[in-house]
């Protein structure tokens, strides 16, 4: 319990409220800013400052800018933590949308449409990045492999004014990025107009280049001061049952691959795709477009899938079929080629190590699904040929919390660690960038800072006004499936955006509403003259009420 003290409640100057000679009872508690953190940029796994690029965009009447200005100012933002707001605001899960405290009002904030925007605006403006520094350093460094954690930590690198060169096995950069995710989710032109923006920072990119091939990694260790690798898991797995090496039988990955570096596959009139992640969606939508009919065997229920949830949902728009709790047996052939697949029933039993369910079989209930192709999408790994030296036992490359593998010098991200998604892999580059320089100035790496995390329960929701969400917009399954370039998102409009980043509840930190200063009946609390400069507390004048912590809504204020 607080201290109660008696004392005289005094108003300016010392002078007495009262008019008699009454005494009021005062907490020896006073008000306290403490910043939280938003729950939204905890559950980014970048990190990216959610909350300060949407507050920027919000309070930008206020504050008397255009927005022109803000949306600017709200990219330079983004491109502090990641390079490639275009690309991730098209093909992130969004996790931090999951965590949005608006849920518990009318619905959660459409972040990942907002980074969209914000980043086609900077596309369409030619924004350059800011660099940390204007000086050349003599320290040069290597990265094995040009997908979004190489380039993330080449983009950072350079920042910091290190010479980089990239070494790409493939034809073109980007990684998985270029070669896993199909046009209609991720048009090309995008991620290179993003790439490009890397490039044009000094960063070498040397394409068609193996390292352990075309360049020994001895020499990258001899002529580098120190060597990122972030190689892509572009190997499929197989299904390691009787048929599939039949010539119509494809791995997810190497379909994906070979769709978009533009090759032509006839695929016949019926697909069936094997697996229930982003892999196996995207090759069943990809047969749609090349107008087979397209099944999906997936071995436990649509709440079991990894994929994204607007995925599933764009794929059963399409017409893409899934059978549930179903599992390959194998391949029956004619020839070379396959032509069904005898398929088990399943059900679900305990969970298992990933917290989902076990699918078990279920005893002598079995089905045949005829198919003209086959595309096994279950899971995949990167090939490791070349850096083999770094894998720990028998599994991939592992690495300490600052991204440095056991060979000094050798640094890791992305999908050579375990598979995740790319602002996984983004912010590993980002991470190493800022171990490698600390390796070479000394500089500690940065880290999230230690706030509590502010929840809705300790908020007060009933201050904010209901807003809509802005829905997304899409393309009609009809239009969609026509030609593979056509991107299925439309994403928003600067109004929309503007009404969308207006939502925004500013969690944790104060975007000067006032409630304080309107509750507050002794004066204690200064209300700035110009917008922006902040609220302050005259706690002389304080008697330790509480008001003005109870009726701040974002949660801003502590009594202590």
């Amino acid at each position: 319990m607080p201290k109660i003290v008696k004392k005289e409640k005094k108003g300016l100057k010392g002078l007495s409220r009262s008019s008699g000679s009454s005494s009021v009872e005062t907490s020896s508690l006073r008000p306290q800013f403490i910043e939280k953190l938003p729950p939204c940029i905890c559950n980014c796994p970048n990190h990216n400052q959610i909350r300060s690029i949407l507050m920027t965009v919000s309070k930008t009447e206020d504050l008397g800018r255009t927005y022109d200005q803000s949306l600017e100012e709200a990219w330079h933002i983004f491109l502090e933590t990641t390079p490639f707001p275009s690309v991730m605001g098209r093909v992130c899960p969004h996790p931090c949308e999951t965590e949005c405290n608006r849920i518990a009002l009318e619905g959660g904030l459409a972040i990942n449409s907002l980074e969209r925007f914000i980043g086609d605006f900077g596309l369409k403006k030619g924004l350059v990045p800011k660099k940390l520094t204007d000086t050349k350093r003599p320290e040069r460094i290597a990265i094995i492999g040009s997908g979004p954690a190489g380039m993330s930590c080449a983009y950072q690198l350079a920042r910091r004014g290190y010479g980089v060169t990239v070494f790409e096995a493939f034809p073109k950069a980007g990684g998985m990025l270029r070669y896993g995710i199909p046009d209609y989710r991720l048009p090309q032109d995008i991620l290179q107009a993003e790439l490009n923006r890397i490039l044009a920072m000094g960063v070498e990119l040397k394409c068609n280049t193996v390292v352990g091939k075309d360049v020994s990694y001895e020499s990258l260790q001899k002529d580098y001061k120190a060597i990122f690798v972030g190689i892509g898991a572009h190997q499929g797995l197989k299904l390691n049952v009787k048929g599939e090496d039949a010539g119509n039988v494809f791995t997810g990955t190497a379909f994906l691959h070979r769709i978009n570096t533009g090759e032509m596959i006839d695929v016949g009139n019926k697909v069936v795709v094997v697996g229930g992640g982003d892999t196996a969606i995207d090759a069943a939508r990809v047969a749609r477009r090349l107008g087979a009919e397209s099944t999906i065997l997936y071995r436990r229920t649509k709440a079991e899938m990894p994929a994204i949830d607007e995925e599933i949902d764009g794929a059963l728009e399409e017409g893409v079929k899934i059978e549930f709790l179903a599992a390959p047996l194998e391949i029956s052939k004619n020839g070379d080629k396959g032509v069904s697949v005898k398929c088990q029933r399943m059900q679900l039993g305990e969970p298992d190590s990933s917290g989902r369910r076990r699918p078990v079989p279920i005893e002598g209930e079995t089905f045949d699904l005829p198919f003209t192709t086959l595309i096994a999408a279950i899971s995949q790994q990167p090939d490791f040929r070349g850096v083999e030296n770094l894998i720990d036992g028998r599994n991939w490359i592992k690495t300490d919390d600052k991204l440095k593998t056991k060979v000094e010098g050798i640094y890791a991200g992305g999908d050579d660690l375990e598979l995740g998604i790319a602002v996984t892999a983004i912010y590993h580059g980002r991470m190493a960038a800022e171990a490698i320089h600390e390796l070479i100035t000394g500089e500690p790496v940065s880290s999230l800072p230690q706030h509590e995390i502010m929840r809705h329960e300790k908020m007060k929701l009933s201050y904010y006004e209901a807003k809509q969400k802005v829905a997304p917009k899409h393309l009609s399954p009809e239009e969609s499936i026509k030609r593979m370039e056509a991107e299925v998102a439309t994403g928003l409009s600067q109004e929309e955006a503007v009404a969308e980043a207006k939502r925004c509840l500013s969690c944790g930190l104060c975007f000067e509403c006032g409630s304080c200063w309107s509750f507050c009946q002794d004066n204690a609390i200064h209300k700035p003259v110009i917008k922006g400069q902040g609220y302050k507390f005259k706690l002389e004048f304080c008697n330790g009420c509480k008001k003005c912590a109870e009726n701040c809504p974002c949660g801003y204020i502590e009594m202590h």
